[in-house]
């Protein structure tokens, strides 16, 4: 069973605590982990690109020359895609990326990522994280004791003065109903899907 260290914010080990070996000491399976972040890339993509067909560009609805007698190529419209300025043949069109993964997957997944950063000790357990007052200096101070230059934090419940502490911070909260932990990003800025998935 995987036993991980207990630190408090001055970097001094407090205590230990056991995980689940089923959920942080399970068999990584890394092409689950693959699919998954693919299916959460592609949900994130804009998919706004466009092109515009020979129907689409505008102009072009008088006929150039006459059919015959002029000795050039035969033309009905100066939008042909063969022609400078006309349309695009087979151009990309707004669309939706996202696609489902079956939920066991994405379950599996998880597991195989929590269990792959415990085996590369990349998992740190506080104790608390006690603000008097919202600071980023203090927490960037945190961040540098322990030598983190980006972390996702993991709370048991919202706290909204560590939350505003954060710098370039992305916060997501679960619902009441849900009743799970509330999530805080802090270090390098990340894109925020302007579509729910």
């Amino acid at each position: 069973m995987p036993v991980l260290a207990v630190y408090d914010i001055e970097k001094n080990k407090v205590s230990e605590v056991e995980l689940r070996k089923d959920i942080f000491g399970a068999e990584v399976k890394k092409d689950l982990i693959y699919e998954v972040v693919r299916r959460q890339l592609a949900g994130r993509r804009a998919g706004t690109h466009s092109t515009k067909r020979r129907g689409e560009v505008k102009g072009g609805g008088r006929k150039p020359w006459r059919q015959k007698g002029t000795g050039r190529a035969r033309a009905g419209t100066i939008r042909s895609p063969l022609w400078r300025g006309g349309g695009i043949v087979f151009g990309p069109h707004p669309r939706d990326y996202a696609y489902s993964v079956p939920k066991k997957m994405r379950k599996a997944a998880l597991i195989s990522a929590l269990s792959m950063k415990v085996s590369e000790e990349k998992i740190l357990v506080l104790r608390d994280f006690p603000m008097a007052g919202i600071k980023t200096k203090t927490f960037k101070e945190v961040l540098d004791r322990f030598g983190l230059k980006k972390a996702l934090f993991v709370l048991d419940k919202a706290d909204p003065v560590l939350e505003k502490s954060s710098p370039r911070k992305r916060t997501s909260t679960t619902s009441k109903s849900t009743g799970g932990p509330t999530r805080l990003r802090s270090g390098k800025r990340w894109r925020n899907s302007s579509r729910s998935r």
